[in-house]
């Protein structure tokens, strides 16, 4: 039975046409220049190493997203009344998951560096059982489309640009679907994603910082592309795409100098402080991998 991982989404855009098609009478936006701060990171981006059989390119060949496309392209950008993200959390979370969730929304509010906060949490008894299910191996899964259509789309949070909700059970996108990590409708800025598979079985102190750090780079990546980005091939990102945990895992949790740019023009915060921001939450958390990296950044615009 074929498997859905991570909200198989194939972005077609073209990397070798650095001028966006103009039509005729239409003014087109001036292309903003390059800031040296986005010049100076560029020399820690990380290149891609050739895909290999598994690997998300090498049964998708996708094409880049230049930044003078996606600056051309239509993507939300935050208002007056659209500047928060919410995250709305279903299920029933024990002490350890509800710490990851906090942390969600901390680590959210500095990588997009806008308002996010958390609802409170829906029974699963809000799901019928024509939405629900038991799998081969004894475990309850949801209906992954009803969460998205019937639930999180029919929400309208205060001033909300994004939202994306935290199932404590697995899903499902149908029934001849094994299982998928999550649902997305970037039409709708809704999301639905799951945390089940993310545990390794079980969330426990020993796995948290592996596990969180999973849940970070997947709710960064999923709202990235609310915010327009489309996948990354420039370099190791987080807005790679990725056929499996294992592919997840070896991903970096940073953007690239191009996607960095690209969202700094969506949300025009302050670069330095962003990246402050981050090596500070990393530091706090133990999350060596997300430091060292910001370190390096911090350090190559000094």
């Amino acid at each position: 039975m074929k498997k859905i991982i991570l909200f198989l989404l194939i972005l077609f855009s073209s990397c070798n046409k650095e001028k966006v098609k103009e039509t005729p009478g239409k003014i087109l936006k001036e292309i903003p220049q390059e800031a040296s701060y986005f010049k100076q990171i560029k020399s820690n981006d990380v290149k891609l190493a050739e895909p290999v059989y598994g690997d998300w390119l090498f049964s998708h060949k996708e094409k880049c997203q230049t930044f003078e496309q996606y600056f051309r392209s239509k993507h939300i950008v935050p208002t007056t009344d659209a500047n928060i993200i919410y995250i709305r959390p279903i299920g029933n979370f024990n002490s350890l998951q509800k710490k990851q969730i906090q942390l969600t929304n901390e680590y959210l509010e500095i990588y997009f560096q806008l308002k996010t906060k958390t609802l409170a949490p829906i029974s699963n008894n809000v799901v019928p059982n024509s939405a629900r299910r038991m799998t081969a191996e004894g475990h309850e899964q949801l209906l992954a489309g009803y969460l998205l259509n019937d639930i999180l789309k029919e929400e309208k949070p205060l001033n909300r640009i994004a939202s994306m909700g935290l199932s404590e059970l697995d899903l499902y996108p149908k029934p001849e679907w094994n299982y998928v990590f999550g649902l997305a409708s970037y039409r709708d800025k809704v999301g639905v994603s799951s945390i089940y598979r993310l545990q390794d079985g079980e969330l426990t102190s020993e796995n948290f910082n592996l596990c969180l750090s999973r849940l970070l780079k997947i709710s960064s990546h999923e709202i990235g592309h609310m915010f327009g980005l489309h996948h990354c091939i420039n370099a190791n990102c987080v807005m790679n795409g990725t056929n499996s945990m294992e592919e997840t895992d070896m991903h970096s949790i940073r953007l690239c100098s191009v996607c960095q740019r690209k969202l700094n023009s969506c949300i025009p915060y302050d670069n330095k402080k962003r990246l402050s921001d981050l090596e500070k939450y990393f530091k706090k958390n133990d999350l060596i991998d997300g430091f060292d990296l910001m370190k390096k950044d911090i350090e190559i615009i000094q």
